[in-house]
């Protein structure tokens, strides 16, 4: 006969298995509630990846480092219910005098460094394939401002034109437009397209990162940051600048508008025409201070 003890004690492992399933479950699932080009409201998981650095990085996250997090979480919760539970003063009224265990040393040891081996090989690749470059196909220069991004079009490209990009008032935004992402100008390239992105700021030190192109790179005064991105669906993608860069760091969203080849030929020649009375030279934080 079970005692009711035994049975009160197996009841809560069982419930704490289920609870730490449950857990499993909802966050290696996650990317089935990831949003398409923003985050949704109760949103799980990364944006849905675009480019193929986006699903790399979401890979890594998703098959690498969330079964490997999840797996030390269970074992050491396993290690402490068992320390719990059999080695309590009840179930154990004379404790053990051993104080090493060289076994147990050389594992505890060599199996963090295994599991951070693991990690870094395909880490190590990811940052590869993100700091080198390919030969791009468009160049767009982006310069952050407070609070406002600027974006530069080269003349040899077709471009020719900069613009900058502002927060839509809450007065202008229509039906379906999403608050604090919606701005007055978006940023076009093509589809399938290798873009080079240079990033600088005007004033203090900004942050570009459109999560879906899984690109982040400072923006700092007097210093050009490059990275890369090729979309691989049409869409309009949205970031949002990561640093605290002073009172509306949280009103200089970005909007990148993914769109066919012909569409963007279409859309550079009517930016030349509609911009062409507002280009104006980059001015970095050093020399508008002395002008």
């Amino acid at each position: 006969m079970i005692s009711p003890a035994r049975s009160g004690r197996g009841a809560k492992i069982r419930g704490i298995g289920l609870a730490l399933a449950s857990v499993f479950l909802i966050f290696y699932a996650a990317p089935a509630f990831a949003g398409f080009g923003h985050a949704d409201p109760g949103e799980l998981g990364l944006q849905d990846p675009v480019t193929p650095i986006a699903r790399e990085i979401d890979f890594f996250h998703n098959d690498i480092l969330l079964p490997i997090i999840i797996g030390v979480s269970l074992f050491v919760a396993a290690l402490l219910l068992i320390a719990i539970f059999r080695f309590n003063e009840k179930a154990n009224p004379t404790p053990s005098q051993l104080t090493h265990h060289t076994g147990l040393e050389v594992a505890w040891t060599v199996l963090p460094v295994l599991i951070l081996v693991v990690i870094a090989i395909p880490s190590f690749r990811l940052l590869d394939h993100q700091l080198i470059i390919p030969p791009a196909d468009i160049t767009v220069k982006v310069t952050g401002h407070q609070w406002y991004w600027t974006y530069e079009y080269p003349p040899d490209q077709g471009g020719g034109f900069n613009f900058d990009s502002y927060i839509k008032d809450p007065g202008d935004l229509k039906p379906g437009d999403l608050r604090q992402l919606v701005v007055d100008n978006e940023a076009v390239v093509p589809i399938n397209k290798t873009v080079l992105v240079q990033v600088t700021a005007s004033d203090v030190i900004h942050s570009f990162v459109v999560q879906s192109f899984g690109i982040r790179i400072d923006a700092v005064p007097g210093r050009l940051n490059q990275t890369w991105f090729r979309a691989e669906r049409e869409g309009v993608y949205y970031g949002q600048c990561s640093k605290l860069c002073g009172e509306d760091h949280a009103y200089m969203p970005i909007a990148f508008r993914v769109v066919s080849q012909d569409e963007y030929t279409a859309w550079l020649a009517q930016a030349k025409k509609k911009f062409a009375s507002t280009t104006t030279p980059v001015r970095f934080a050093e020399n508008a201070a002395k002008n």
